[in-house]
């Protein structure tokens, strides 16, 4: 492996992991473009890639650090709770990438871009702001 690849992929994986410690994402969000655009990877090649970094426990260190610190705050992270969602998200992650693999490659990053767009809109509250300036419009 060239030494180029070796470091971007290193930097990606860098990048992701700050991320998903800092605000809970990572995966889809950094490293799915990053592989994308710099690697030169197809959208289904980089969404593969980053569901198998996930398989792996890559990010432990931070749900054990998460969890304590939430103990010690008096808001503890409810271990059921993460459990049920590890088994939605195993069930919907195979069926997820079953329908994607169907999808042609430049649909896949459309949508990939408009749940992007949609979410970054609806943590900005943007969406309730074009509402009110639509409806100015009409």
């Amino acid at each position: 492996m060239a030494t180029q690849i070796i470091i971007t992929a290193l930097l990606i994986g860098l990048s992701a992991g700050i991320l998903s410690g800092l605000v809970g994402v990572g995966g889809g969000i950094i490293m799915v473009p990053a592989l994308v655009f710099f690697m030169h990877y197809t959208q289904h090649q980089a969404q593969g890639t980053s569901l198998a970094v996930l398989t792996l426990p890559v990010v432990i260190l931070a749900s054990v650090y998460y969890y304590h610190q939430c103990q010690k705050l008096g808001t503890p992270i409810d271990l059921k709770v993460v459990g049920l969602l590890a088994i939605g998200f195993i069930i919907g992650g195979f069926f997820g990438g079953k329908i994607a693999l169907t999808i042609n490659q430049d649909m896949l990053k459309k949508i990939f871009a408009i749940i992007l767009f949609y979410t970054a809109l609806k943590m900005l509250s943007w969406d309730a702001m074009i509402i009110k300036w639509v409806k100015g419009l009409l």
